[in-house]
């Protein structure tokens, strides 16, 4: 029977997203579900979730929970991994120390200094899965939902490079079919495919019955100058092509909008947004909790909302259904301009032969060109875990467009540093941490 585990399960609604998502496949087979985290009160709030999607679904399903990693990833066959560590409070650190210091970030999970502090107290961990899916389940696929997306599925092809890994990640889909809401074009007719890294691939692609989309893009852009107000809107006048990722990631990556207050009122930009996006996520745990103890139902998305991507492979390769998503895989010659062995975002196929990206050649250079900035932070970070070097860190946020474009060398240098005593419990001892980080 096909085993399926979920690790940060913890992550409640998501967890019922993905869970409603994979039992609506009517000609999936019954699986075994099992569900991990570290945390026991959310581990129990995930199984009563999955237990009511199960039964309101009418779809069985073999479910356990645990608290035992190893236990959960034995004999895996599919492992969605959704951890934040750190929670919470981490996150919080990662956005309001910086603040303090005058550096501003919308959302801190992916790049810039939020984003390089959340890889580095994540690559322990991706690191001790790693090692056990080797002894325990070599054949397992690896879905990754965590970010930083790149810098995490580049340190597990570093530490564990036989690792079916693919990062997983909506932004593409979400992109496209706003923008076809917006010119009232049914997705379904559309043809598209975005390349880069993930959160800032550009849609290069994009067709309605063979007619190219962007020039009527222009045109309604040009009959409403609120659009103008809004940071991806901008990103694609000034590169030309359309970033695929919301403006509140997308000012991240460039040095061009939150560096000043005119700058973040002009684009509607709102700093330290994701804390208040995170307090909403506790408040639905909470939610979930609190109707699952009462014997209430919780709320289910609509049938026919598009699917996650974790659903979609794991029916892919069970039933062989033909798929094509955007995925996160090792540049091994799919972008000839981005360099080989970093982290890029390319059209993938599914099916039951697996997952198999599709090589796109070169990308447009001036989009080249900053994703090559973000692939440099990532460089210097995966370097900087691997070697210890807390240099490689503070240097990484000389490079990041946001960061160097907003403080001194010397402010970087002394907000790195007290970011490195906030995380100390949670970064790898190498770099002056509490926790062991496996190396093959």
């Amino acid at each position: 029977m096909t085993r399926v585990v979920f690790i940060g399960a913890g992550s409640v609604v998501f967890t019922r997203q993905l869970v409603t998502d994979l039992l609506r496949f009517p000609d999936l087979p019954t699986i075994d579900l099992v569900l991990h985290d570290v945390d026991a009160e959310r581990l129990d709030v995930a199984r009563g979730t999955a237990e009511q999607v199960s039964r309101r679904l009418g779809r069985p399903v073999n479910l356990t929970a645990t608290l035992d990693r190893r236990a959960a990833l034995d004999g895996a066959d599919f492992v969605v991994n959704m951890v934040q560590v750190g929670g919470i409070a981490a996150t919080k650190v990662d956005l309001e120390l910086p603040a303090s210091f005058g550096l501003r970030q919308t959302i801190g999970d992916t790049t810039g200094i939020g984003g390089v502090f959340r890889a580095l107290r994540t690559f322990p961990v991706l690191s001790q899965l790693a090692r056990d899916l080797q002894e325990l389940a070599p054949n397992a696929y690896f879905l990754n939902y965590t970010n930083p997306m790149a810098m995490n599925i580049w340190w597990l092809s570093v530490v564990s490079p036989q690792l079916k890994a693919v990062g997983l990640c909506h932004s593409v889909y979400w992109t496209v079919n706003d923008l076809n809401d917006l010119l009232d074009v049914p997705l379904e007719e559309t043809h598209y495919r975005a390349a880069g890294v993930n959160h800032q691939a550009w849609l290069y692609e994009w067709t309605h019955n063979g007619q190219d989309l962007y020039p009527l893009l222009r045109e309604k852009i040009a009959s409403d100058p609120e659009l103008e107000r809004r940071v991806r809107v901008e990103i694609f006048r000034r590169v030309g092509y359309y970033p695929t990722e919301t403006s509140e990631h997308s000012s991240e990556y460039l040095s061009w909008f939150l560096r000043s207050d005119e700058q973040i009122e002009r684009f509607r930009l709102k700093p330290l947004e994701y804390v208040g996006i995170s307090e909403e996520n506790v408040l639905e745990f909470e939610t979930a909790k609190t109707a699952l103890a009462a014997g209430t139902d919780i709320e289910l998305h609509e049938e026919g909302d598009a699917a996650e991507y974790a659903p979609q492979v794991i029916h892919s390769i069970l039933t062989n259904t033909e798929r094509e998503i955007h995925a996160n895989v090792v540049n091994r010659g799919l972008i000839s301009n981005l360099p080989d062995g970093a982290v890029v975002e390319v059209p993938t196929t599914v099916d039951a032969a697996g997952i198999r990206p599709i090589a796109v050649g070169a990308i447009p250079t001036q989009g080249a060109a900053h994703n090559r900035t973000y692939l440099s932070v990532a460089e210097l970070t995966i370097e900087a875990a691997l070697t210890g070097n807390r240099d490689l860190v503070r240097q990484a946020m000389l490079v990041d467009p946001n960061a160097s474009s907003t403080l001194t060398p010397a402010k970087l240098w002394e907000l790195t540093d007290a970011m490195f005593d906030a995380h100390q419990a949670v970064l790898p001892r190498s770099l002056g941490g509490d926790v062991e980080l496996w190396l093959p």
